[in-house]
């Protein structure tokens, strides 16, 4: 279901579990200095003259016997800054064991690399990225290729570093595999979603209430609503303010349409509420002084699990529930409720995804190239299959729906999310074109996607 990531301790700890260890530690550099030269090779075969940049540790050490290797087929190799004559760049100079802003000496080196415009090939990570995190705090290497050994490294999959490693190769270089904190989601953690059985009904296989819409933004909601049904709810309760419900109709057929008054829309909504398995709130509802206030007293009513996704994420505050909550911020949102800026969340999301979870008690699903799912008691899985044609508006919606359905069906909230963001990635990669993708074009694909 997860791929291990991992950082600076768990891959120490690693390789001090390697048989023989320390004395064994050249075995280890061989192969892993071995595997950088045969990648090399692999991805740029016609390069002849490659540029080694090494620094002094243990990822020197692996440059170096992957410079020997590069000779020994036939190719030249220097060790030097000086990049115009060559074809590839071998990038060794900082390792695993770094974080922080690269000196200056090294940032000096990593600029004449990135400024060589020649492919480059990094040892195990990106020099001046840090694998624990992902975060560049200064100079760093924008490699073609990152080959990583025994596994991917946290770095290699949270941006900001993701963005530095090009495509990244992992290498076996003999180690045993270990359990590591944080993991990323592959496909089979779709196995988890209940699927329908003979003895379902259309309220048994699921049910959501989606709450949402206002004037202009009345299609948030309806996407939600219609990506749920997509992800295989049974039954879907659209809710919208009643000057929105015409629109709400028109839009959407499946689901059950609902016009509320904010001053009434508690009550109104109590018979939904006490038939929803899950309740899916905020798309498109506005940051109204009554839409605030409606948020507020759902999230204390509601004993059912909650995704609150957009404005609905609006000047929230934390609350007691003794249901599970899932927020879906992007990096502007979470930045609000963490009373910082969306650069600061951009340059440390790790950091900022743990800090909106412990906050408000909620599994937190910060969204991005790299969506990271976090939850209260430390469980941190990243989701990277989307791809880039999701960054166009209304996606973000129909995540909250396949959310909800997820949630809906009784799939542990944690499972639900993530599962939720690998299904929606899958989707968009599955429909045939890139340029153009629209929202509604990844409801559609979600059941090819869900079998």
């Amino acid at each position: 279901m997860h791929e291990p990531l991992y950082d600076t301790g768990e891959m120490r700890a690693a390789e001090e579990r390697f048989p023989g260890f320390p004395d064994t530690a050249s075995t280890l550099m061989e192969r892993a200095g071995t595997a950088v030269a045969e990648e090399a090779l692999r991805a740029f075969p016609d390069a002849q003259r490659f540029t080694l940049v090494c620094g002094t540790g243990s990822n020197g050490g692996d440059g170096r016997i992957a410079a020997r290797e590069l000779a020994a087929a036939g190719r030249t190799v220097d060790e030097t800054d000086e990049h115009a004559g060559a074809d590839v760049v071998i990038d060794a100079l900082l390792g695993t064991g770094f974080h922080g802003a690269p000196r200056a000496e090294a940032a000096e080196r990593i600029g004449q690399v990135n400024a060589s415009g020649r492919p480059v090939v990094s040892v195990d990570l990106p020099s001046g990225v840090d694998g624990s995190t992902g975060e560049v705090a200064g100079a760093a290497v924008r490699a073609t290729v990152t080959v990583t050994f025994h596994g991917r490294k946290v770095g290699l999959a949270i941006a900001p570093g993701r963005f530095h490693a090009g495509e990244v190769i992992v290498a076996d270089i003999g180690l045993e595999p270990a359990p590591t904190t944080i993991v990323r989601a592959t496909p089979a953690i779709l196995e988890r979603v209940p699927r329908r059985s003979a003895e379902d009904s259309k309220f048994t296989s699921g049910s959501v209430l989606v709450v949402g819409g206002a004037h202009g933004t009345t299609s948030a909601p309806v996407l939600s609503a219609r990506a749920a049904m997509r992800a295989d709810a049974g039954y879907v309760t659209l809710a919208v303010p009643e000057e929105c419900l015409a629109v709400a109709e028109s839009l959407a057929l499946e689901p059950v349409k609902r016009g509320f008054a904010f001053s009434t829309a508690i009550e109104m909504l109590e018979p939904d509420l006490e038939r929803a398995g899950a309740l899916a709130l905020g798309p498109g509802l506005g940051r109204s002084d009554e839409a605030r206030t409606l948020v507020r007293e759902l999230l204390g009513r509601a004993d059912v699990p909650v995704v609150l996704d957009a404005d609905g994420l609006f000047a929230l505050e934390p609350v007691e529930r003794s249901a599970p909550l899932v927020l879906t911020p992007h990096a502007g949102e979470l930045a609000r409720l963490l009373d910082t800026d969306s650069d600061w969340v951009s340059a440390h999301r790790l950091e900022a995804a743990a800090r909106g979870s412990e906050r408000f008690g909620a599994i937190v699903v910060l969204k991005g190239a790299d969506t990271i799912v976090r939850a209260p008691d430390g469980r941190t899985v990243v989701c990277d299959v989307g791809p880039p044609s999701l960054a166009t508006a209304g996606t973000g919606d129909v995540l909250t729906g396949v959310i909800g359905s997820f949630l809906a069906k009784g799939l542990d909230p944690v499972d639900a999310a993530v599962a939720a963001a690998v299904a929606h990635g899958l989707a968009a990669r599955s429909v045939a074109y890139r340029s153009g993708l629209i929202a509604s074009d990844v409801i559609e694909a979600l059941p090819s996607i869900l079998g």
